[in-house]
């Protein structure tokens, strides 16, 4: 089976783990990822990323020219793509940019034109619906009506997709999966002595944006009330909310319990997730009406839950999007903006150690099953396997 996946995502080597497992699934297996040959996430003229030819066997990496260097939606490719389509003829098509993209309109002709008879598919994680526009409608009709299955990244983008009138086949996985071998239970000692964690310390742990819509403020109320149990708050990230936390922390009295790391690379993450009695992603959804052009936000997957599982950390969400989906019977859910709910689960891993390690282990084991690289490329060879 031949097999190309389009996306800007891909000029970043860690995200292609999942597609390299792909390719290592089965002998008659080959994968191919069109990247964009420059891009420019920051739109900053010296951040210009300047991709290149991989060639690992049956799994490659092309760079194809490219007409927006900033934008995933008006990302198109140019006529090279034409060459890569007539000589690797492939069976399945998949455009990770979503139902909207230019790109995805332009495989689908491409396609059609050159008789190739591959599966249409793209991967979106688009999980809030709006009303579209002409001549945004008249886009996604198009790519729509093309589309021989969907990889959505939450059950709200299949909702979406099926309130739309799409009937096909439909894949629920995120986009990119956990690295077990870099997240896994480890000991973490000497960070936590460097760190100041005492050993009845219980360590509550966010690690993300400190933005509003994460759910901090209402994780700051909750851990306020609960002053005479031991515990320290580990916040990894950075962010425009981390002023107004200090503050609140400040006035409420629990300053001198905020643990604040700013800049950790990838690949240290998880020495500080280890350090976690508990990882907490408190989200909460923003407006519930949209337009296309305020769009509102919700939690679309939540990817560190699938970190700290795969650590066997136990974890707590609110359940905004995805969470609740992410987490099931392997952790606590709590209403969204609710801190009293959120206190009361922090309060039962603090006194429940046996509840803890019951969620640590279920989390551990359901990540292994489904959510690392290998189990996602099982999950997304099936779904090909049905379409073609």
């Amino acid at each position: 089976m031949r097999i190309l996946v389009a996306s800007h995502t891909y000029i970043v080597d860690l995200n292609r783990e999942k597609l390299r497992a792909l390719a290592k699934l089965e002998p008659s297996i080959e994968v191919t990822v069109v990247v964009p040959r420059r891009w420019n996430p920051k739109g900053v003229q010296s951040k210009i990323v300047e991709t290149k030819f991989i060639d690992e066997g049956s799994f490659k990496v092309v760079p194809i020219s490219n007409y927006s260097e900033n934008n995933q939606s008006l990302l198109t490719f140019g006529l090279d793509l034409i060459g890569l389509l007539r000589k690797l003829k492939p069976d399945i098509i998949q455009i990770e940019q979503g139902s909207k993209a230019l790109a995805y309109a332009q495989f689908i002709t491409f396609n059609k034109l050159l008789g190739l008879k591959a599966k249409n598919l793209f991967f979106t994680w688009w999980n809030i619906p709006a009303q579209l526009k002409f001549p945004i409608s008249l886009l996604e009709a198009y790519n729509l009506k093309n589309t021989d299955g969907i990889v959505a990244g939450n059950k709200d983008g299949e909702d979406i997709l099926r309130e739309r009138g799409y009937k096909g086949p439909i894949q629920v996985m995120p986009q990119l999966g956990v690295d077990e071998s870099l997240f896994k239970p480890e000991t973490q000692s000497d960070l936590r002595d460097s760190l100041g964690i005492q050993p009845d310390d219980f360590v509550v742990g966010f690690v993300g944006r400190f933005v509003e819509e994460k759910g901090l403020l209402t994780l700051t109320q909750a851990l306020a009330g609960l002053q005479e149990k031991p515990w320290k708050w580990l916040l990894l990230g950075r962010g425009e909310l981390q002023s107004t936390l200090l503050k609140k922390t400040t006035e409420l009295g629990i300053k001198d319990r905020l643990i604040l790391v700013e800049s950790v690379p990838h690949d240290h993450v998880q020495k500080y997730i280890n350090l976690m009695n508990t990882l907490v992603l408190p989200s909460e959804t923003t407006d519930k009406f949209k337009t296309l052009t305020s769009v509102g936000w919700k939690e679309q997957f939540g990817h560190v839950l699938i970190e700290a599982m795969a650590c066997k950390v136990p974890v707590i969400g609110s359940d905004s999007g995805e969470i609740p989906h992410v987490i099931g019977d392997a952790g606590l859910v709590f209403p969204e903006k609710n801190a009293e709910e959120l206190r009361n689960c922090l309060m039962q891993l603090m006194e429940q150690k046996e509840l803890a390690e019951n969620l640590g282990q279920k989390g551990y084991e359901k990540t292994m099953a489904k959510y690392t690289n290998k189990a996602l490329a099982k999950q997304l060879l099936s779904f090909y396997q049905e379409l073609v």
